[in-house]
């Protein structure tokens, strides 16, 4: 195996091709309705989980008294450690088409150093695109089509005009960084962010997956089996109607948002909120869907397999 000091990679892969894509997958803060979750999920639920090839070294890069990992305790004594874990896998798309697969935690710490690794597997394998997974909360209604941001290094690697106009000063990633500092090293890179409706954002949004999925398609061209996620996603949307249905307040609030989503996407406000109708605030938002996030973490919420000949 060989890497730098913060990374160990494998040698000799068999499979890979040339130029391969990689596709950076860590969940944590750009991680609302658990979109990148739920995304790795699927790809390893399809084509299984392959085999690794890179291994990042986790203690380097994690917090663990800030998001310390579960462990079981069996009436006397610890076990079933879920250790954190920071790895590279080697997958294949619904084509059998070869592809890697960046996955664990964004690291808390260090990321100049996460990004000098990132790049000695770009370099060792000779990736061609790297493509990295995100979702944001954001005051959009879930009876809209979900919105995609795209972003990318370089201007020919965008395949859709976003909304956005100026600059925008945000809190910075891991996912982020990387795209700068390997656009300055000439390696391309682009990116999927999913904007999940901001009262689902602690509960899983398989929707965000699929549509996170569905933009590594276009920017890669591989194929994914997104079937599960799609009968998932309309269940949510039941499971969520339903609540609605059972909190008029809530509803009244959701209404609002559609009337100012619909103002944004007709252009004419800058920003998803409507000057003439503005959101309430969030100390507003949050006594009312306090109660109704309760409700949605049920054990019927989990998303479940398409059926078998299911378009």
């Amino acid at each position: 195996m060989t890497g730098n000091r913060f990374v160990h990679i494998v040698d000799d892969v068999d499979g890979l091709g040339d130029a391969p894509v990689l596709v950076v997958a860590l969940h944590g803060f750009l991680d609302a309705g658990n979109g990148t979750v739920l995304a790795v999920d699927q790809l390893e639920r399809t084509g299984g989980a392959g085999p690794v090839v890179a291994t990042f070294d986790v203690d380097a890069f994690h917090d663990y008294r800030a998001r310390r990992p579960a462990i079981s305790f069996v009436e006397d004594h610890y076990e079933a450690y879920d250790a954190p874990r920071l790895v590279v896998r080697l997958q294949r798309d619904a084509a059998d088409k070869p592809f890697l697969l960046l996955s664990g935690p964004e690291p808390d710490n260090r990321w100049e150093a996460f990004v000098n690794a990132v790049r000695a597997v770009v370099e060792h394998f000779g990736v061609g695109l790297v493509v990295s997974l995100g979702s944001v909360p954001m005051a959009v209604p879930h009876t809209r089509p979900i919105a995609v941001t795209q972003h990318a290094n370089r201007r020919e690697l965008m395949r859709r005009v976003n909304h956005w106009r100026g600059e925008l000063r945000i809190p910075s990633s891991a996912h982020s960084l990387l795209e700068v500092r390997l656009g300055e090293t000439d390696h391309p890179m682009t990116g999927w962010v999913a904007h999940v409706p901001h009262y689902v954002q602690g509960s899983d949004y398989p929707e965000a997956a699929r549509a996170l999925l569905a933009g590594v398609e276009d920017s890669t061209g591989l194929t994914f089996d997104l079937d599960a996620l799609k009968v998932a996603a309309a269940q949510r949307l039941a499971e969520i109607t339903e609540h609605l249905e059972e909190n008029p307040d809530v509803a009244e609030l959701v209404a609002g948002m559609e009337q100012q989503y619909d103002a944004f996407q007709r252009g004419g406000d800058d920003s998803l909120l409507a000057t003439e109708q503005p959101l309430p605030t969030g100390e507003e938002l949050g006594a009312e869907f306090e109660r109704f996030l309760a409700g949605l973490d049920g054990p019927d919420t989990t998303p479940v397999e398409a059926p078998e000949g299911d378009d």
